[in-house]
This record gives C-alpha cells, structure tokens and sequence, in this order.
C-alpha cells in the first residue's frame, strides 16, 4: 500500500499492533494532530481489519493509505532516524529522551531532509529487543512508577500531541467572559470602598497600626484576577446581604 502525501512528518509505526480498535485509535489520534504517515508490521488479525476501520471513523484514510510490512526492517527501511517507544533497558546503550524533546529533534531532522519514524510495539509486551536495537534513540514517557503502562493508542496520541504541539505557535490563553464585560477600576474602586466601610462597622482592622496594610491585601485580592461587572454586582450583593442579615420569616 502506498503511504500519504505528508512527507515532512514522522511515519508512526505499529508493530505488531494485536486489535483492530487501536489501531484505529492511533489513527484518530494520528489526524487530530496533521499526522498520516502509518505504518503496520505484522497486525496480528490481519489486513484490513473492520474494527479498526469502525475505532478510525473520520480517520480512516489513514488506514487505507497505511504501509503494511511484515517486518520491522521493511518499515524502517527507507528512514535515517528511528526512535522507540519504550522503558529504558539498561541492559544497551541508548540515548534516551522525553517525547517534547524527542519530537523537538525530529522536527529538526524532517526540516533538514531526513527521514523519520516512531516505533510503537505491540499492547502486551512492547517492542522487542531486536525492535529496540534497530532504533538510534529510545523514548521514555515519564509516568508513575507504580504504574508505567500505557495503551498503544495513548502513546501515539502523546507523541503525536507533542509534534503537534510544537509545530505551530502556542495560541494565546483565551479569557471567555460569557456575555459580561471587564469591570472598570472604578468600579472596583467602589466595591473596595463599600467593602471596607462595613468592615470599619464590625471593627474588623484591629490592631489599627495594621489598618493600612490590612485594606491593601484586601484591595489587591480583589485586583489579582480579572473581575468582571457581574462579578462586581455579586460582590456588592454579597456585602448588602451580609450588612443587613436575612429577610426571610
């Protein structure tokens, strides 16, 4: 089968992938990230396999399009640079590095003209020795030591998120207001005042000598995030309901 037309990506490699829903899921993750270079080694429930089409929904072109190979050296062939998925084996060595840093040079490298790809090993027993020889470098995802299993779809969502991530600028943080406005600093100014008004009232800024600063950690309280005028009326609410006690019989 042919590969897709994005060549300036790593290929993600499955090798040996034992279920169909995976698989699938790897493609969606793939293609939520502009990824659509698969490959497959040796899936254990043959080609092509409908439960992996039903996982992919919107992704299933990356299925269509996929390498099947029956090796791992037939998947890596044509590539200048492997990684592997997989826990540090400190019986060989290997560079090891985080997935940011792992996509970081292989951004580098597709960028200079290299040829790239990601070895993910099958759900059971992950790649192995021979897979992980094969490869330059070995990527360890940092999790719980108490708990290091990942799901082959979650690993490739991760590496994918992470080439993703770093291919566009990060998007500015985006503050929903929901149908309110800013609060002005007037605004504020008054609430602050109202506020300390009442508290003068209960004898809340004792000993005096601290007064001052007492006000200032209160009026920087309500200046640290932004408030908006719905905010402001709650806020003023609040003070009116406190101040005058309950209405209710």
């Amino acid at each position: 089968m042919t590969q897709g037309a994005g060549a300036a990506q790593p290929a993600m490699i499955l090798v040996g992938p034992q279920m169909g829903e995976n698989i699938g899921a790897a493609a969606r993750a793939m293609w939520n990230f502009g990824l659509d270079q698969m490959r497959i080694v040796a899936p254990r429930d043959g080609w092509p396999n409908p439960k992996a089409e039903a996982m992919a929904s919107g992704a299933g072109r990356l299925l269509d399009e996929a390498m099947l190979t029956q090796t791992t050296a037939e998947a890596c062939a044509d590539l200048t640079h492997v990684f592997a998925t997989t826990a540090r084996d400190r019986a060989l060595t290997k560079r090891v590095l985080t997935p940011e840093r792992a996509m970081e040079e292989a951004r580098e490298m597709v960028a200079a003209g290299e040829r790239v790809g990601i070895l993910f090993g099958p759900e059971r027993a992950g790649l192995s020795r021979d897979d992980v020889v094969r490869a330059n470098d070995v990527i360890s995802v940092p999790v719980n030591p108490a708990f290091g299993s990942l799901n082959l779809a979650q690993c490739v969502l991760l590496l994918s998120y992470e080439w993703g991530r770093g291919a566009l600028p990060a998007e500015p943080a985006d503050y929903r207001l929901g149908g309110a406005r800013l609060a002005k600093g007037g605004e504020v100014d008054a609430f602050v005042e109202r506020l300390v008004t009442q508290l003068d009232s209960k004898d809340f800024f004792y000993p005096e000598e601290k007064r001052r600063s007492m006000i200032a950690n209160l009026d920087n309280l309500f200046r640290r995030a932004p408030l908006t005028d719905a905010d402001v009326r709650t806020l003023h609410g609040i003070v009116r309901a406190l101040s005058e006690g309950s209405r209710r019989n």
